[in-house]
This record gives C-alpha cells, sequence and structure tokens, in this order.
C-alpha cells in the first residue's frame, strides 16, 4: 500500500517499467511478497471460509465501512455515459483502470446507482496479506484473491465468480494487473479479465477514470485528486466463437475504448513515454 513518502520512489519505479516496457510491473514499494506455498495458504482459506458465519460477520462489517467511505471519497465524483440498467440484472463484469487502493470505491459508486447486487472484486492474492485495517478491508469487502496457481485460476476461482454472477452480482476486475499510482493513462490489458467473461457468457462493462488535478494541495508536490468515471460502452461475448477468441477480441475492443476514452478526456494521443502530467496531481519541486 502506497504512503505519502514513497511517492517519488513509486514514480521513479513506473518511468523505468515505462522504458523496459514492462506495463504489468510491481511498482509499489513493501507490498507483501509471497513464494506460492503462501499463496496456496491464502486461497485455501478464502475456499474453506467465505461461506462461514465468521467470514460472513466481519464481510459485513467490512462493507459497511467500505460503504461509508464510498461515499465520502465520492461526494464530487462525476459520470460520463451510460449502458442500460438492466445489463446489470444478469450479472456482469466491469473493468477499469487501476491507479489506487481506493479507485474500486468509483467502480462501488457507480455499481449503487444502478440499483445493482453486490459487487466483487478480483484482487492480487499479495494484498490479502496486508495487516491491520487495511488488511481486514483487503479480505472482507467482497474481495476475491488471484492467484498465479493455475488450477486455482481455471479451476476453484471461476466457480466463486460463476457463483456471484449467477445471482446477479456485479464482479470488478483489473485487467492491467498491479496498481500504478495516479498514472493517467490506459495500459495495455491482459486476458485474464476477458477470459473469465467469455468462459461465463457475461458482457462486459467498459470502464475509464479520468483524474482531475484540484488547486488545493495534499501534501508536499502533490494536488489533490478528484475523478470522473467513463462507462464506455457494453462487450458481449459472441456465442460462435471459442473462449480464446472471444476473450482476445474483447480485450481489444475494450483497450480501443480505453484509448479512445483516453484521448478524448485529456487531449493528447496516447503513447507510452513519460512526462510529469501523467502523474495526475504530481507537481515537483525543480
Amino acid at each position: 500500500m502506497i504512503l505519502g513518502e514513497n511517492r517519488p520512489a513509486v514514480i521513479e519505479n513506473i518511468r523505468q517499467a515505462l522504458r523496459d516496457e514492462d506495463y504489468y510491473r510491481k511498482v509499489e514499494l513493501g507490498d507483501p511478497v509471497l513464494d506460492a506455498a503462501q499463496e496456496k495458504e491464502i486461497t485455501d482459506r478464502f475456499l474453506a471460509c467465505r461461506k462461514k458465519p465468521i467470514f460472513r460477520l466481519k464481510s459485513f462489517f467490512a462493507r459497511r465501512i467500505a460503504g461509508i467511505g464510498t461515499r465520502i471519497i465520492n461526494r464530487n465524483t462525476e459520470i460520463v455515459g451510460e449502458v442500460d440498467q438492466k445489463i446489470f440484472s444478469q450479472g456482469v463484469v466491469i473493468t477499469s483502470n487501476h491507479f489506487s487502493p481506493i479507485e474500486n470505491t468509483i467502480i462501488r459508486h457507480y455499481v449503487k446507482k444502478q440499483g445493482a447486487g453486490r459487487l466483487h472484486i478480483v484482487s492480487q492474492v499479495t494484498n490479502f496479506a496486508m495487516t491491520g485495517i487495511i488488511g481486514f478491508l483487503m479480505n472482507y469487502t467482497d474481495t476475491v484473491p488471484l492467484s498465479k496457481n493455475m488450477r486455482y485460476l481455471t479451476g476453484d476461482l471461476i466457480e466463486v465468480l460463476r457463483e456471484f454472477l449467477n445471482k446477479n452480482h456485479t464482479v470488478l476486475i483489473y485487467p492491467e494487473q498491479e496498481m500504478w499510482f495516479n498514472y493517467r493513462k490506459p495500459r495495455p490489458l491482459k486476458r485474464g479479465a476477458y477470459y473469465f467473461a467469455a468462459k461465463l457468457n457475461r458482457p462486459i462493462v467498459s470502464c475509464f477514470v479520468e483524474i482531475l488535478q484540484l488547486p488545493e494541495m495534499e501534501m508536499p508536490e502533490f494536488h489533490k485528486v478528484s475523478y470522473r468515471l467513463h462507462v464506455l460502452g457494453v462487450i458481449e461475448p459472441d456465442v460462435q466463437k471459442t473462449v480464446k477468441e472471444n476473450s482476445e477480441e474483447m480485450c481489444r475492443k475494450d483497450y480501443e475504448l480505453k484509448k479512445a476514452a483516453y484521448e478524448q478526456a485529456y487531449h493528447k494521443p496516447l503513447v507510452y513515454d513519460f512526462a510529469t502530467e501523467d502523474i495526475a496531481g504530481w507537481e515537483p519541486n525543480e
């Protein structure tokens, strides 16, 4: 989890990742590092405990805390664009850009406005090893661990997502994989989110969050920011195509939508060089 004093170092990691054309690199400092056995322990615990009364009780309180935070953070969040509200009655996957530990509240805010069911967030398994209040929220706010274990990815995880979508809940997946602090540009997308949607024959609601710099300073060198959520459209799987074909096509379409949204919002072409304004709110001292 990014802390204020680490922001310059994280930004330098983003700069280097762009130089190396590695758009999925972990750039945060101090995130837990897990081996395969530790990842399996977390996913096994999630699968074994998620329906137990104590887990549900903790989830109840965690979701209430997240709800309060969502209302506070998104008091001024603007939503641009719309899709047919009925789409949320069938269980959908939402994709969005990943730039902050709190940006999932923007999607929570949107889903609540649609009158949809619960929002489940697929999150990197390392987040489930965090401690304190952050760890509590990461584990219990309807989050689902994403592990590199192929047996879990193609078996247990699919069935968990199927259960949620069959209940007409909404699932948020970040196809950029790792969080890059306040990075404005949509990065090339990994295919996992679209594999899940294609495998489960569910539509994707494509979203892109524009980050707006405010005049007030949050801390030295960093302004406060606000958000504008762009709802870009619905991407449906084609029943005539294979899961692989659908996932590739849905991924391509989603990237095109996010790229166009970026270029319209910021009035510049999407290229992956690095500039100060790529990090929303950053005003470095010369």
